[in-house]
Order: C-alpha cells, then structure tokens, then sequence
C-alpha cells in the first residue's frame, strides 16, 4: 500500500496565474486560444456511445500469449512543458484457477495555462487508477464475483472523483481522460473532451470515442466539412472537460476485442497532427507496441510537433 500512495501521492502546487475562457460565441470566433466553452447538447448526443450488442467472442490461438503494451508521450516541438499524462497497469496471474488478465490504461491532456494544465491531467490520472486499482482489479484478482456495479459504472464514477479533485486543486485548470479497463477480451471505456480511443482489428481503424469539441458538433450537424473541421481556428475548443464543472456528463463503451486486435489510445497531439491513414500504416509496420508507439512520436514530431504528444497501444494475443 505503501508503494501505491507514493505512486499516486501528488505533491506540486499551483502558482500559476487563471486560465482563459470563453463566454459566449461571439468571444468563441475572436479568441484563438484552446479553452472550453459552455454548451448544452442536444437530446441526442445524451446517449451512450455503446448502441449495439457486443460481438460474440473468438477463441484466442495462443493461450500463452498475454496482453502486451507500449506508451510514449511526448512534449513536442513547439511546447515547454508536457501538460499531457498517461498510465498503463497490467496484473496477468498465474495461478491455480487464474483470472483473465485484466489491465487499466489512460491517456489525459491538460490545460490552464503554465502548470496547471499538467497538474489538472495529473491528478485525474491518479484519481482514476485508485479508483479503478480499488474497486475493480483488486476484487477481480482475488478471486470476487462481480460486484453490485459494473465496470462501466465504477469508471463513471472514478471520472467524477477526478472531476471533483480537479476543480478542488486548481480552479482554472481542466484535463481530457480517455481510459480503458481490458478484462480478458472486453474492453470497458469511459471518455471526456477529445483524447481518442481506435479499436484496430481485421485491417480497419474504428473510432470508439467521440470528441466534445466545437468543430466536431458543428460537423455532426452538416454546419462543417472534415476538411473545415483540420483548419478551423478554433478546432482545439471543446464543450466538455474534466474540472470544467460541478457535474459531469461522462460518455461510456464497451467492445470485444477480437485476437490480434488492438486499443489504440492517444492524446490530440498525434491524431490531429498525424492522421488516421498515416497511422494506421506505421501500426501495420511495427509488430510490437513500443516500437509503434516509439514511431508514432517520431512521425507527430517530424510533422511539426505542435502540441503535447500521447499513446498507450494495447496488443491482444493472437
């Protein structure tokens, strides 16, 4: 126990002076700096990502084989610091009458200016592996049933512990999360802001998440093109944060992952600087996922590197 409280024990303090945010729209189109911005979704988008039944399971070739993991991050070029955080946790047991292996991964990104946004991503990056380390993969390392609450329900509620420690610590700063609970072959996500998280299987790249930024709406109302969306000066604005606010609406998923798939996890600085055809060809490339992750880096940086840069890619067995 005690290694964990110094592995997730935060120590920094904040001096650094408020974030900006935008008001209304009218500030929105004026000021070019990323921020987050008050909106009220429509209807719709109050549903959960996760609208179909899981797929039915594929027996894995090699039982030997467990789940494998690489993570880079990356300040870049253009930034001082990196306000980006990630986390990977793997337990993969055996003994007599193991459990599935079972891991945790997170990708968050900061932001509030100077350290604020690198503590705020921080500290939702340990709030959640407590949560999750407390009340999921404990329990289903020592053998207990599943409990009262499911996977999704518990990452719903780490989400909101982590939304209210940041808004407790640093009252201007915010942070992305994007994490993912691997349990034998599912794989339970919770999501907020506009870190990304791809399901690569059977030679297709999928989109598990969905942005909550401007640019992203103004797209899934027809008001924007995709290519629009790449230049548009306020791409990086988005309508949902965590410790942007008293409550949190968090958006959850789960999917099967096939042998020989791969969960993907990145931070804004690599899909929006990279691309999705470009990564995908460097993920084909590289059968290990340091090594893919190692390239990836290298590919955002060699483009330009303009923002933080973040990836856990997590590989399945065959």
């Amino acid at each position: 126990m005690e290694l964990l409280r110094r592995l997730f024990g935060l120590n920094r303090e904040s001096g650094s002076p408020p974030a900006r945010h935008l008001e209304n729209q009218t500030d929105l189109y004026e000021n070019l700096e990323p921020a987050v911005v008050p909106y009220t979704p429509p209807p719709d988008e109050d549903e959960t990502l996760q609208t179909r039944p899981l797929a039915p399971p594929r027996p894995f070739k090699n039982t030997r084989q467990h789940l494998r993991v690489g993570q880079a991050t990356d300040p870049g070029q253009v930034r001082s610091n990196n306000q980006d955080a990630c986390l990977s946790f793997i337990a993969m047991p055996d003994v007599t009458d193991s459990p599935a292996p079972i891991g945790f991964f997170v990708v968050a990104d900061g932001m509030g200016g100077h350290d604020n946004g690198e503590i705020a991503s921080t500290l939702a990056v340990q709030t959640l592996a407590k949560h999750v380390l407390s009340e999921v993969i404990v329990p289903h390392l020592s053998g207990a049933g599943p409990g009262r609450r499911t996977i999704s329900e518990v990452l719903n509620e780490a989400m909101s512990a982590a939304n209210r420690a940041v808004q407790k610590r640093i009252s201007d700063g915010g942070t992305t999360a994007t994490c993912a609970v691997v349990r034998g072959d599912e794989a339970h996500l919770a999501h907020v802001g506009d870190s990304r998280a791809y399901l690569i299987a059977d030679g297709t790249m999928e989109l598990i998440t969905r942005d909550h930024s401007l640019v992203r709406r103004l797209q899934e109302l027809g008001q924007l093109t995709a290519e629009e969306a790449e230049v548009h000066p306020q791409r990086n604005v988005l309508y949902r944060a965590i410790g942007q606010g008293e409550s949190l609406e968090i958006d959850t998923v789960t999917r099967r992952l096939p042998p020989s798939s791969r969960l993907l996890l990145c931070s804004d600085g690599m899909w929006g600087v990279v691309g999705e055809q470009r990564m995908m060809a460097i993920l084909e490339e590289y059968d290990d996922p340091q090594e893919a992750c190692d390239r990836l880096i290298n590919e955002a940086n060699a483009s330009g590197g303009p923002d933080n840069i973040t990836i856990v890619l997590v590989q399945m067995p065959d």
